[in-house]
């Protein structure tokens, strides 16, 4: 969408162009900002500047709105720090899936660019280059809810293709809304790791002035170059203030807020690790080491599995259908792992038609039993497989890659209770 004839002629008569520094003066008020690039999202009439303070605003132009230059944007060609190799330090590959972790921004304009090179990254976080040499590309420029079984795979092999070639660890910028399903996946199909792949987002864009993104990365960065630690991993604020940022196990996390920047959690589990901004690395919770494993890419998934959750009426007719359709379904039941009694019937006669079913709590903390209620004895008997402490998601992404390994739905039921990257406790806490 462009500006609206008005808006154009308001702009060209006071000669504004993008990256221009603006007077705009209204009836009641007057802003001044440098003079943001319009997209297809705007509104034809309203331009936004970008305040000293760092925060954009939206300023509808009308008959009452005076606008007037004041600085004109400086045309300059944007610095080049070439990323030079130091054979002292490690080295670091970044592959890039999407979201704006790794961008940097324009203030010639305001605008915020992807970060395509090694070039591009350093210029952007130039603290980076005194913790490790780097290697990075774009892999995906998608949204993170655009990520699926397909993506899954073509990421792992891109990370062992790196490992390969000599990295020391992999730094997976990635959108927040979906890392948590990514890091499990990743956790599945790169077994025995043996060095750190760490996926890092971040809640505010670059261009604001609360992002986490530089000091996210930066530390994902540190945690990679210096932690012995191998594994798949998530890294985001420990709390709302830039002090330190939590590593969490792949298998483990999930977002719990939308917004907030200390929204990630390990659940039923603690961190494996907390990183200082100022430099530091305190492990919090026994991890795999560098050098302990042999890596093997299993990066079969088998898509056609579901994940729905059970609430009061739900009707199995409904999806009976959806449920057949599918090779395994996880179902995230109420409490200890319940569903109705109309549910049971339906479970069983899914798993007798050869539908692996599993069952997690919506509870999320705690785990499910079934041998607690009646209810839960049925779906023994119906065949439901009891997934412990893990996260619906988890178990969700842990029973497509178990179906793309074997068919054997007694295999099926023995791995997925089988502690295979974390994410089963093999032992119930005090407070269970």
């Amino acid at each position: 969408m462009n500006y609206s004839e008005r808006a154009l002629a308001i702009l060209k008569t006071a000669g504004a162009k993008e990256g221009d520094t603006l007077l705009v003066q209204g009836k009641d008020d007057e802003q001044k900002g440098v003079l943001m690039p319009h997209h297809q999202f705007s509104d034809p009439d309203v331009i936004v500047i970008k305040l000293k303070s760092g925060y954009n605003v939206g300023i509808r132009l009308n008959e009452d709105v005076f606008v007037k230059v004041q600085d004109r944007a400086e045309e300059r060609a944007r610095p080049s720090r070439h990323a030079k190799a130091d054979a002292a330090l490690p080295t670091v590959a970044i592959i890039g899936t999407g979201g704006t972790i790794a961008s940097y921004v324009d203030y010639r304009t305001g605008a915020v660019h992807p970060a395509l090179s090694a070039d591009d990254l350093i210029a952007a976080v130039p603290e980076i280059s005194s913790i490790c040499n780097v290697r990075a590309k774009v892999l995906y420029s998608i949204f993170s809810e655009n990520m699926d079984c397909a993506a899954w795979v073509g990421l792992a092999r891109a990370i062992v293709c790196e490992i390969e070639a000599g990295a020391d660890g992999v730094i997976v910028p990635h959108g927040t809304d979906t890392m948590g399903f990514t890091s499990a996946a990743l956790s599945f199909m790169l077994e025995g790791l043996d060095r750190p792949v760490v996926l890092v987002g971040a809640q505010r864009s670059s261009d604001r002035p609360s992002s986490d993104a530089y000091t996210n990365l930066v530390a994902a960065a540190r945690f990679c170059a210096t932690a012995n630690a191998s594994g798949v991993f998530v890294l985001m604020h420990e709390g709302p203030s830039d002090t330190s940022a939590l590593v969490h196990r792949g298998t483990r996390v999930r977002k719990m807020h939308s917004s907030r920047r200390d929204a990630f959690h390990s659940v039923n589990a603690t961190p494996v690790a907390k990183v200082s901004f100022e430099g530091s690395v305190e492990f919090l919770a026994d991890h795999p080491v560098r050098g302990t494993g042999k890596l093997v890419l299993r990066d079969r998934m088998e898509p056609k599995v579901a994940l729905l959750q059970f609430y009061p009426g739900m009707d199995p007719e409904s999806f009976y259908a959806l449920i057949r359709a599918h090779r395994g379904v996880v179902l995230a039941g109420s409490g200890l792992g319940h569903v109705s009694a109309k549910m049971v019937e339906m479970l069983a006669k899914a798993a007798s038609d050869g539908v692996a079913v599993a069952m997690t709590t919506q509870c999320l903390h705690g785990q499910v039993n079934l041998n607690v209620y009646a209810t839960g004895r049925d779906l023994i008997n119906a065949g439901v497989v009891p997934c412990g402490d893990m996260l619906p998601e988890t178990a969700l992404v842990k029973l497509m890659w178990v179906l793309a390994q074997t068919a054997d739905i007694s295999e099926v039921r023995r791995l997925m209770t089988s502690d295979l990257q974390g994410e089963l406790s093999p032992r119930r806490e005090i407070d269970d």
